[in-house]
């Protein structure tokens, strides 16, 4: 599907103040920075929000979102793209990356360099969703590549964030079913019902 149509980032911030995700800012402080940021569509973004605290925030199926019980380091996926200095920023032209599902992380990150596009951070997905909840489809979800975790050995881990809606089965429980989750998948694997979540760039006020 087409990305959804997202509202004017002073309505975007009207949003996140409403849900309490302002970061450090006061409503008014945020209400500001939006203000500032270029007039084109795009993805109001807060900077240094953790996702352990934005994932509940998500609604979805009347109820909240959620980070599956095994990546308890989910605040631990920092951005590997690159960000502005600054505390909030506009991801524009947000897009699910449908195109490249059944394609593995690493395809769709060589893929991104070569179209000039930006992976999407895990922090950025769940504000997507937090703003727009029909970005999240059965069958058409999408990836995060944009956030991975640096291990001791300066090595990344194998894992890659992702969002997508709970099947209610397993360690989720039958009370999660159709809820929005955090979750994770491998570096190389292929998924045929995972995107890769992009921008056209992260632009700061």
């Amino acid at each position: 599907m087409p990305a959804p149509v997202l509202p004017p980032v002073t309505d975007q911030a009207e949003r996140l103040i409403s849900l309490g995700a302002t970061g450090a800012f006061t409503p008014d402080a945020l209400r500001s920075e939006a203000a500032a940021l270029p007039d084109r569509p795009g993805l109001l973004v807060v900077g240094g929000l953790r996702p352990s605290e934005l994932a509940p925030l998500m609604r979805r199926a009347d109820r909240p979102g959620f980070v599956v019980e095994d990546m308890t380091d989910v605040d631990d996926f920092a951005p590997v793209a690159e960000v502005p200095d600054a505390a909030v920023w506009l991801l524009a032209d947000p897009d699910r990356g449908d195109l490249l599902a059944n394609a593995s992380p690493a395809e769709a990150d060589a893929r991104f360099t070569q179209d000039g596009r930006t992976p999407m951070l895990l922090t950025e997905g769940v504000q997507w969703v937090l703003q727009a909840p029909e970005v999240l489809e059965r069958n058409s979800c999408f990836m995060t590549i944009g956030s991975r975790v640096r291990r001791p050995s300066g090595r990344f881990d194998a894992r890659t964030p992702a969002v997508w809606i709970s099947g209610g089965t397993g360690r989720d429980g039958r009370e999660r079913k159709d809820a929005a989750k955090v979750g994770w998948c491998w570096w190389n694997n292929r998924h045929t019902w995972l995107g890769f979540g992009s921008g056209s760039a992260r632009l700061a006020g």
